[in-house]
Parts: structure tokens; C-alpha cells; sequence
């Protein structure tokens, strides 16, 4: 964990030490945290492109001093021709596509969510765009390092990737995965920022980028148009809330499963739990997890094809009714359809007060693989979140898909204000409960909140199993507790990425500033 005093310029975390330097060289220079975050929001998307990238999506919950919370949401719509009949006609009856061209079906909204955030600070003082995106165009154009994480990613996804247009040629070397260490030069990708930086976000999809991203997309198998990225806006929101007993807490509306991360902590806080990493803590999550999940999965999709809104499943009858629910001596038996997703988390703070919580995603890793040779962008696949059966995540003409995006924010009581988060999918809400009972409830140092080992309940890349997965240094008594309790146990490496990249930042009223990092990812705490 790092530190900062009063008077000084902030804290950044991200899971790529690079993103990192750039969001708190901005912080430095005088910029605030939206700014800072623009700029590593680019930068991780050339560093770190297997895990995000500006052919995503991204979310934003951004505490302003005196202002309430705001809540954006950068993420893109179904295509106008993108109907379970459109599928059905390419043979596609049951199951979505992946990877490849009809797996991108879904507009890339995060270039827009850059914008909207910006355009919450001062026009007197904010920061040009295109000064913001000058390092992530310099890395991108002068290469950058492969990281391991990378390295082994691309091993691991190849034979679903290697023949999707587009993918091998930037992100393979002779057919194979790149080793840690190669360089990875990304010219029409530093040009694409370069432009979006003098002609602002609006090229991006209602100008010549977005008229060369249409072309290629149709060419390609792909149901996206130009009208589709016409069409698309960034929408600031009021986020979903819960008050507990340490202070308020704030997440994603829907399209994104923040309901079920507030749940967690808002049912968790109502068991009564007085120590942290016993058998309660670790019990009491997991199965707090379960009455989220099981309201998740039923109700959670696009916000106009839900029965109620989100945050009626957040009152306090719901609360108590999934509180009664919970055993604390055995566990529920928790076969479920997992969420997956990977992409980044990233934290800040600034000397003025606000704090930023910020995620961005290509979903699966490397998205659907299908790159754009003339500017470099490889488009998502969050569209295989939708269903096509029926039911409120069905696909649908400017639909949005359920998504495991969703950073979190909290008002502590003493007037913390605390930005958390993680990659990870399904793991997201669980690693958020963790990092915020382990900090807020129970005093657990900040680092140490992150570091300390963690769990996943549910499915895995490759695996079918819905097992609870624990890192192996936990406490082997605490392990035995619970699969005597009933849980289906797996042991996994510790610091297994698995776990996510989490990281978080505190801003304390006295000035004072944390930042905390996780030793799972590639990246690096700073608070100066």
C-alpha cells in the first residue's frame, strides 16, 4: 500500500504498472482524476490488449466533492439487424457465436464514456483530449513489452483466435503466441487514438473511423452498420445504492450485475458478523453470493426488458429475505450458470476530492478476435451474453447485453470515500465483498485486503465444474470448515489470476491517500 498526505496530488492503481504512470503523471501535472483516467484508459488498451481496448466497453462511477455520485455508462447497444431470425438464418439456433464477426454485434461504447466523463469537469481547465491520449499513441506506435499475463493468455485462447481475421497478423508471431518481452507495435491503433485525439470522440462513430469500422464489419460476417455507431450516445445514470452500517455504498445500474455486488454486502452486513477471515466472514459471503446470484441470474438484463427496477431488488425486504435465507452452519448446494468476462479495473484520486472507480472491457479475453487492419481495433464479443431464448437478457435490435462490468464507490461513515474494484467476471461482485468487508468492516490494511488470498464460487475457463475455489494459502483449517460445511472445495494456486486483478483507492477527509494494488496482475499502486 502507498500513501499520500495532505497537499499533495493523488493516488492511481491499475492492473498494468505503465497505465499506472501515466493516470499519476496526469494527477501530478495538476490534472484531476477523470482526466487521469482518460489517459490510462487509453494507455491500458494498447498495454493490455487482451484484457481491454477501445473496440469495448466501459463503466464509470465518479465522486465529485459536495455533488452526488455519477454513474456512466459507456456501453453499446445490439445492432439494428442483430434478431434470433438474423442467427437463426446463419445457423445459430441455440447459442450465440463467440468469436469472430457475428460474435461482434454490439456497438464499442467506451471511446463515448470518455467523452461524457470529461464533460464533467471544469472547460476552463480541463485537459485537451488529444494531450491525454499523446502517451497511449506513443506506446502504441513505438511498441510496447508483451507481458507474461499476455503471453500466456494467448496460448491458452489460440485455437479459438488464430484464424479470426485479423487477429494473428497484430497479435501472433509466426502462428504462435508472442513470449514475454516481444515487442508489440500497434502503428493503425496509435494512429485511430491520434485521430480520435484531433477530431474528437465523434469520429469515432460518426465519422471516418466509424465509416471504415462499418465497412469492415459488413464485409466481415458482422450485423453492425454505420447507423449503429450513428446512433450510439454514452448515458450518464444515477447509480444504484444501499445504505449499511459502515456507510453507503454505490454500484452500475443495469445492464450490469452491480445489483448483485451491492446485494452481497447489504445482506452480508445484516448476519452480524463480528471477525474477519473466520469461518462466519468466508461462510457468509459465499452464501450471501448466492441469494445475489440467484436473484441476478432471473432478473438482470437490459433495464427496459426488466419486471422492476434494480433497485427495487436492493430494499430492505429484499435484504432481509435473502439474510433469513442463509444457513450459517451448512451450506446451499449451488449448481448455476456462470458469468464469465475478463477485462480492468482501474482506481483515482485527486488533490481536489474526487474519486474515480473505472472499468473497461472487451468481455471474453481478446474480445471476439476480429481486428481491423486499418485502425487496429479489435471489437468486442459482449454480445454472447445475450440469450436467445426468451427472457429479459433475449437479443434484440438496441438491446444491451447483461454485463459483469461494474465498478464500485462507498461513503464510508467517517467520510472515506473508497473506489474498488476488479477484473474477472463472475468473480467480480465476489472479490469487491472480499476487498470491502476485509477493509471496511473488519480493519484489514489496505493492501492487505487485497493481497490476502481469496475465492471464487462457480465456473472457471475450461472447466464445468460450479466448485468454490480457494487459493491454497488460506488457512487449512478454514478450508476444512468449509467443506465440511458443506461447500465442493477446490484448492488453486495462490495469487492465481483466476482470483481477478482487484486494487482500490481511499480518500480520507484529512487528505490523506491509499492506493492499493493487487500482486495477481501486472500492475502498480501509486500515491504521491
Amino acid at each position: 500500500m502507498i500513501e499520500t498526505a495532505l497537499g499533495l496530488t493523488g493516488g492511481f492503481t491499475a492492473p498494468h504498472r505503465v497505465a499506472t504512470k501515466i493516470g499519476a503523471d496526469v494527477l501530478d501535472d495538476g490534472g484531476t482524476a477523470i482526466e487521469a483516467m482518460v489517459a490510462a484508459a487509453a494507455a491500458i488498451a494498447v498495454v493490455y490488449p487482451h484484457m481491454t481496448g477501445i473496440g469495448g466497453d466501459g463503466f464509470w462511477l465518479i465522486h465529485r466533492k459536495g455533488e452526488a455520485p455519477a454513474a456512466i455508462s459507456a456501453c453499446g447497444p445490439a445492432a439494428g439487424l442483430a434478431t434470433p431470425e438474423w442467427y437463426a438464418e446463419r445457423g445459430h439456433v441455440t447459442a450465440l457465436p463467440t468469436r469472430g464477426a457475428q460474435a461482434a454485434l454490439t456497438v464499442p461504447g467506451s471511446v463515448g464514456g470518455w467523452e461524457a466523463a470529461l464533460a464533467l469537469v471544469d472547460p476552463s481547465k480541463r485537459r485537451a483530449l488529444s494531450e491525454l491520449l499523446v502517451p497511449a499513441i506513443a506506446l502504441a506506435k513505438g511498441g510496447v513489452a508483451v507481458t507474461r499475463n499476455q503471453s500466456v493468455t494467448t496460448e491458452e485462447k489460440i485455437d479459438g483466435l488464430r484464424d479470426v481475421p485479423g487477429f494473428a497478423d497484430l497479435y501472433l508471431r509466426d502462428g504462435q503466441a508472442p513470449a514475454p518481452g516481444d515487442a508489440l507495435v500497434q502503428a493503425a491503433l496509435g494512429a485511430t487514438l491520434a485521430a480520435i485525439g484531433q477530431d474528437g470522440t465523434d469520429s469515432y462513430y460518426r465519422g471516418d473511423i466509424a465509416k471504415t469500422h462499418a465497412a469492415f464489419l459488413e464485409a466481415q460476417g458482422s450485423p453492425l452498420r454505420l447507423t449503429d455507431f450513428e446512433a450510439y450516445h454514452a448515458e450518464q445514470q444515477t447509480p444504484l445504492t444501499i445504505s449499511t452500517s459502515l456507510g453507503t455504498l454505490y454500484n452500475m445500474g443495469p445492464p450490469t450485475q452491480g445489483m448483485s455486488s451491492l446485494a452481497i454486502l447489504g445482506v452480508f452486513d445484516r448476519l452480524g458478523i463480528r471477525e474477519g477471515e473466520s469461518f462466519d466472514h468466508i461462510h457468509g459471503l459465499i452464501e450471501a453470493t448466492k441469494q445475489a446470484f440467484i436473484t441476478r441470474n432471473a432478473e438482470l438484463g437490459d433495464a427496459r426488458a426488466m419486471r422492476q427496477p434494480a433497485q427495487e431488488f436492493l430494499s430492505d425486504v429484499e435484504m432481509e429475505r435473502m439474510a433469513a435465507a442463509i444457513d450459517m452452519k451448512t451450506a446451499l448446494p449451488w449448481p448455476h450458470e456462470a458469468k464469465p468476462g475478463d477485462t480492468i479495473w482501474m482506481g483515482a484520486a485527486d488533490r481536489y476530492g474526487n474519486v474515480v472507480s473505472f472499468i473497461q472491457s472487451v468481455f471474453w479475453e481478446f474480445g471476439s478476435g476480429l481486428t481491423c487492419p486499418e485502425t487496429g481495433v479489435m471489437f468486442q464479443n459482449r454480445g454472447a451474453g445475450f440469450s436467445l431464448a426468451g427472457g429479459p437478457n433475449q437479443l434484440a435490435p438496441g438491446k444491451r447485453p447483461f454485463h459483469t462490468l461494474n465498478p464500485a464507490l462507498a461513503h464510508l461513515k467517517d467520510g472515506r470515500v473508497m473506489s474498488y474494484g476488479t477484473m474477472g467476471g463472475e468473480g467480480q461482485p465476489q472479490t469487491q465483498a472480499a476487498v470491502f468487508s476485509r477493509y471496511a468492516q473488519f480493519g484489514m490494511p489496505l493492501q492487505q485486503a487485497v493481497t490476502a488470498p481469496r475465492w471464487l464460487l462457480g465456473k472457471t475457463w475450461g472447466d464445468d465444474t460450479t466448485s468454490l475455489k480457494l487459493e491454497d494459502n488460506f488457512d487449512p483449517a478454514l478450508r476444512a470448515a468449509l467443506a465440511a460445511a458443506g461447500h465442493e472445495v477446490e484448492t488453486v494456486s495462490a495469487f492465481s489470476s483466476l482470483m481477478g486483478h482487484a486494487g482500490a483507492v481511499v480518500s480520507h477527509p484529512s487528505g490523506l491517500i491509499e492506493a492499493a494494488n493487487d500482486p495477481r496482475s501486472d500492475g502498480l499502486a501509486y500515491a504521491v
